[in-house]
């Protein structure tokens, strides 16, 4: 009976996958699971919208402690508003702009900050998040991330409900 042989082993009977990927060889450094990519455009492109680019680039600026909202004043009312119509959900993507190229993108914020956070480090920890999500998520390389900080929520600026009955 022949013997079998691990098709990692052997660089000439590595599968290929679709788009024309082929599983690297397996050995110390490299696990099986590895994939080498193909020549772009081969079999296809993928865009990206630049709204997706947006509301990803909201959601991971949210995600840092200290960033109350995103926006000016008068997108923060409308997307109040938007809320309050049934079914309406909030806006995650006000307050960021984007310029999409076909490898790079360059993101704008502008952001509205808690009382007593370290405005400047808060920058700082915004764009390192963002420019991670983003590239993670779309593969695009982030040439610049511009932080505005806009306004401030101080403790006193909740709003009251105000119902009439």
């Amino acid at each position: 009976m022949p013997e079998s042989k691990n098709v990692t082993d052997t660089p000439a009977l590595v599968p290929e996958l679709a788009g024309g990927a082929r599983l690297a060889p397996s050995g110390p450094d490299r696990s099986p699971q590895t994939v080498e990519p193909t020549a772009a455009g081969t079999r296809g492109r993928t865009a990206i919208a630049d709204g997706v680019i947006a509301k990803i680039t909201g959601v991971a600026a949210r995600e840092i402690e200290g960033v109350h909202a995103l926006g000016g004043s008068v997108a923060r009312a409308l997307d109040a508003v938007r809320q309050r119509v049934p079914g309406g959900r909030p806006n995650v993507a006000h307050g960021v702009s984007v310029e999409v190229g076909e490898r790079q993108c360059a993101l704008d914020l502008n952001l509205v900050v808690e009382y007593g956070v370290p405005i400047a480090e808060l920058g700082q920890a915004v764009r390192r998040n963002v420019i991670a999500t983003v590239e993670r998520m779309t593969g695009l390389e982030v040439v610049e991330v511009n932080v505005a900080v806009d306004d401030i929520h101080l403790p006193d600026d909740e709003p009251t409900s105000t119902r009439v009955a």
